[in-house]
């Protein structure tokens, strides 16, 4: 554990705060402070008010009686360097910068990157949240720093909620689903601390049950590679929310933030490649944090569901396909529990209906649905909608769900098919016996899906790209010499004139491909002929135009074609791109990315995600593709990458045509940067293994 982690703690588990400026903000602070009941020193510090919100002030940081562990620093942007310098000299524990008008807000004032560079040469080894945020708050030791209303509220244990965005940081703490919330932390611009630092060091607390992360770039990759690490080994799931999947968001992002956000096919595979889960809103993040402190991770996806009413189990049988939930049938030993306890006329399945002839009997209900659990099932689900009116006269459904936890310990879960028709009341008492209440159908089946993702980092680092713009486009002839050297495949070819086609194609097997060269898209241009024969070469290649053609050997034995690209990333790594290949491939749009280094086993399983897999296993009696020259081809493709890492930026075959003894790559593109303009993006950039902390 770094000094860093360790003194953020120092920050986010004050003894002892310091509230620098006055106005309604500062006020606040001391307000929220004193209501959440927290029991060391606050010193507010005015250079000219004696008296702020009700306590003696201080004329500066350097009168203090002693260092403060937290200090909310709110007064104005050139203001705030001072401050945070003078707490860094008294070795403070560390600061929250309230004040904008830095770095995010480059476009109106170029001044303002200067002074978040000032702000953090001012902090030096102090930590700082910010500029330009919130602060946090500890429910756990009712301690903040937080110039507005919250909606926390003292816990034993709970979740953490780390945020870019204060507004949204309010927003969830402000939830009414029962979510525990132990830490809720804004990060601001992240000038110096970063969002995977502080989640990183909340890990410190065994209190904090999971972490919730909204996010808007990553910034240091090998920071979020450490703390998936560290989360992993001490078993606290991390589940994310990240924006910037449309070109809006990304707009909205840079805006915001004045970071990059990156390519979302590169985000997605980073978070893939981090075990961490992605969910689309805040509510699927609410119930995936709430399913991960009460039961933690999922073992898989294997679902039972238990309704009084046919539409409900139809209902939920048809939005669990979109989430790729199963249900398991029946078991015998299922089975003879479920007739004893519901009798005859209930026909028993999964999902189950099991009608109303036992409501209202806590016994029979309970024996009812002890028989919808066991080692099989991950997740039991009994749909329940509250009534307004008196939730009360359904407290049956409420203690028969307790029972069966308390009989079994296997997960299980309370829904309401919406989200108003869980009471929080009886949330909270089904959380105290260990059972999830879920606040909307299509909420818990998302965090379903969610808590079923959670895993092991990836055991190899992301390989970080050189930076340098992409001014060179290597023919197809350049790009196919390079990429064989790396083991890729090709079909024999050469590049001739119109003139000398002839003699070329005489040491060819036929049919042939003649393409014409120079053109960046040969195939719309017409420049693409294939199937001819020794005796067309040459009128061919004349009809193409261009003043040489490559010209080639055909593959006619293919069972598939396939598309492998890489692309830089700079804010993720290479992306590597595996999908349905040819003319059709933006059409078709079947496509699954990965972040490079993957292995052999990363890129099987990828392929087999792919819709046109059922081609390369060999559909309706069709001779399957050779999977293992698949594979081998994509490691050679990643191994010229790797080996060109500072220069290339793009890397494309399409088609790869795929036989039942081989994959050929028979066409290629390669666009690089000059070497005298490409910068190294890290000094030891293919570390084997991720770095822990």
């Amino acid at each position: 554990m770094t000094d860093k982690v360790r003194d953020v703690m120092r920050l986010m588990r004050p003894r002892s705060v310091a509230v620098v400026g006055g106005g309604a903000w500062c006020t606040q602070v001391v307000q929220q402070l004193v209501s959440f009941g927290f029991d060391g020193p606050i010193w507010p510090v005015h250079p000219r008010a004696a008296i702020v919100a009700g306590l003696g002030a201080y004329p500066s940081v350097e009168d203090l009686p002693a260092p403060p562990d937290a200090t909310f620093v709110g007064v104005n942007r050139v203001a705030s360097v001072d401050v945070v310098r003078a707490l860094a000299g008294m070795r403070a524990g560390g600061a929250v910068c309230f004040a904008s008008g830095f770095a995010e807000a480059e476009a109106e004032d170029a001044a303002g990157v200067d002074m978040q560079a000032a702000l953090v040469a001012a902090a030096g080894a102090m930590p700082i949240l910010g500029p330009n945020c919130y602060g946090f708050i500890n429910a756990l030791d009712g301690a903040l720093l937080w110039p507005d209303q919250h909606g926390c509220a003292p816990v034993e244990r709970g979740v953490a909620l780390l945020t870019q965005s204060s507004n949204i940081a309010i927003n969830l703490t402000m939830q009414q689903r029962a979510l525990p919330v132990a830490y809720a932390v804004t990060c601001g611009n992240m000038a110096q601390t970063s969002q995977a630092q502080i989640a990183t060091a909340l890990l410190d607390d065994p209190r904090v049950t999971a972490i919730g992360l909204h996010i808007e770039g990553f910034g240091d990759v090998r920071q979020w590679e450490a703390l998936a690490a560290r989360a992993h080994e001490e078993g606290v799931p991390l589940v994310a929310i990240k924006v910037g999947a449309s070109d809006q968001a990304r707009a909205a992002t840079v805006s915001h933030t004045a970071s990059l956000a990156g390519s979302d096919a590169g985000a997605q595979a980073f978070l893939d490649r981090l075990g961490i889960p992605r969910v689309r809103s805040l509510p699927e993040l609410v119930e995936t944090l709430k399913l991960l402190h009460v039961t933690g991770p999922l073992a898989g996806g294997r679902i039972a569901s238990i309704s009084c009413s046919g539409g409900e189990a139809s209902l939920i049988a048809d939005m669990a396909l979109d989430h790729g939930l199963t249900f398991p049938a029946l078991e015998q030993a299922q089975t003879t529990q479920l007739r004893t306890a519901l009798g005859p006329m209930v026909a028993l399945s999964n999902p189950l209906d099991y009608h109303t002839y036992v409501w209202r009997d806590t016994d029979a209900m309970t024996r009812a649905w002890l028989g919808m659990t066991g080692a099989q099932i991950d997740m039991t689900l009994s749909i329940v909608d509250y009534p307004v009116t008196d939730a009360s006269d359904w407290s049956c459904a409420t203690d028969a769900a307790l029972n069966v936890r308390r009989a079994t310990g296997r997960p299980f879960g309370v829904v309401s098919t919406l989200p108003e028709l869980m009471p929080r009341d009886t949330a909270e008492t089904l959380m105290a016996g260990g059972v999830v209440p879920f606040f909307g159908l299509a909420e818990a089946l998302a965090a379903l899906d969610a808590a079923r993702q959670v895993g092991a980092p990836h055991e190899q680092a992301v390989a970080l790209p050189g930076s340098g713009p992409a001014t060179e486009t290597l023919s197809e002839a350049a790009a196919k010499a390079a990429l064989a050297a790396h083991g890729v495949i090709v079909p024999a070819h050469a590049t001739v004139t119109p003139q000398t086609v002839d003699a070329v194609a005489m040491a060819l097997s036929p049919p042939f491909a003649i393409k014409g060269t120079g053109l960046a898209h040969k195939t719309e241009a017409g420049a693409v002929r294939l199937g001819v024969t020794r005796a067309d070469a040459a009128r061919v290649a004349t009809e193409i135009g261009t003043r040489t053609v490559l010209i080639e050997e055909m593959i006619t034995d293919g069972v598939a074609e396939l598309l492998i690209g890489v692309t830089r990333d700079p804010a993720h790594g290479y992306v590597l791109t595996l999908g349905a290949g040819g003319v059709l491939t933006e059409v078709l749009r079947d496509t699954v990315s990965l972040l490079c280094p993957a292995t052999a086993s990363d890129i099987a399983q990828a392929l087999e995600q792919l819709a046109c897999a059922p081609l390369l296993r060999g559909y309706r009696g069709q001779p399957a593709a050779d999977m293992k020259a698949i594979t081998d081809t994509v490691l050679a493709v990643q191994d010229y990458v790797l080996a060109q890492r500072l220069t290339v930026s793009e890397v494309e075959i399409n088609p790869l045509i795929c036989t039942p003894h081989r994959a050929v790559a028979v066409d290629a593109l390669i666009r690089m940067a000059r070497a005298d303009d490409a910068t190294d993006t890290e000094h030891d950039p293919l570390t084997q293994e991720a770095p822990t902390t």
